[in-house]
Order: C-alpha cells, then structure tokens, then sequence
C-alpha cells in the first residue's frame, strides 16, 4: 500500500518509512486514537518527506522534491499547519534549495542565538558584571578555568 507522496512502508503505511515493528504498531493505535482527522499523521509523513529532503545528495533530485512537497503542502485539504509549511517553503523555495549546492546552513549561527537569549533570561536581575560575566561562562559549558580562577567575585 502506497502511503502520502507515494511512498510505500511495509510496517504501517499511514505512519510513514521510518518507523517499524512494535514502534510502528503503537503509533499506529496512539493515532487511531488521537489524531481522527489524520492531521498529526500527515504532518509526520511531511516532515519525512523534508528530512528525505536533506538527506539527498543530488540537487535535481532534491528539488523535484521540494517542489513535490510543496505542491502537496498547498492543497486545500491540508491542515492548516501544513498550508502554512507549504506556503514558507513557496516563500524561501529558492533558498531552501541552495543548501544542496554548498552544504551550509544556519544552524550554528542560530545555536548561538538560542544560547545568547538564554544567558540573558539566566543573568536576569544581575547587577554586578563580574558576577554576571561568571555565570555566563559557566552557562555557556566548557569555561577556561585558568581564567575562571582569576575572576574575583565582590
């Protein structure tokens, strides 16, 4: 049985390819439970596809995909979550593509970001810089203790 985008999984085909045995079977009756419209069903099966996505190594290939993807995530069955998927990735298509022509994302940029915004949501309420400077740093993991033992907290 050919599951969402064509693609046939052996274990539950409407959970999707991923996933298999006794994994699958629970999903598979955690959902018939849960999810009577499908729409978490979909949305798993459309974030395989995306992962499939990054996972080629052709360009081409990846593209078709990403088209085929985007095509299927702007139909007006889908849920809104996915009309939404499906309208970012119209928005950015070319861009999104671009990723298999170097192999460079943003990932690290926004690791650090992520981890900015938390030191300052930890250092909230501190007055003193020396104090804030060292829970930044142990905070942020892996500190130079070398400098750490020079740091003198008043």
């Amino acid at each position: 049985m050919l599951g969402l985008l064509g693609r046939a999984c052996p274990a539950r085909p409407a959970i999707g390819c991923r996933i298999r045995g006794r994994a699958a079977a629970r999903l598979g009756s955690l959902l018939a439970l849960g999810d009577p419209n499908a729409e978490v069903a979909v949305a798993h099966r459309v974030k395989e596809r995306l992962r499939d996505f990054y996972r080629t190594i052709d360009a081409t290939e990846a593209r078709a995909m990403l088209e085929e993807l985007k095509e299927h995530c702007l139909r007006p069955v889908m849920p809104p979550e996915i009309q939404k998927l499906g309208r970012t990735i119209w928005h950015w298509f070319e861009k999104i593509c671009n990723f298999h022509l170097a192999r460079i994302h943003n990932g690290p940029t926004e690791a650090i970001n992520n981890l900015i915004k938390r030191i300052k949501r930890v250092g909230f309420g501190f007055d003193n810089f020396q104090n804030y400077r060292l829970r930044t740093l142990l905070y942020a993991g892996k500190p130079n203790w070398r400098v750490l033992g020079s740091i003198v907290v008043r």
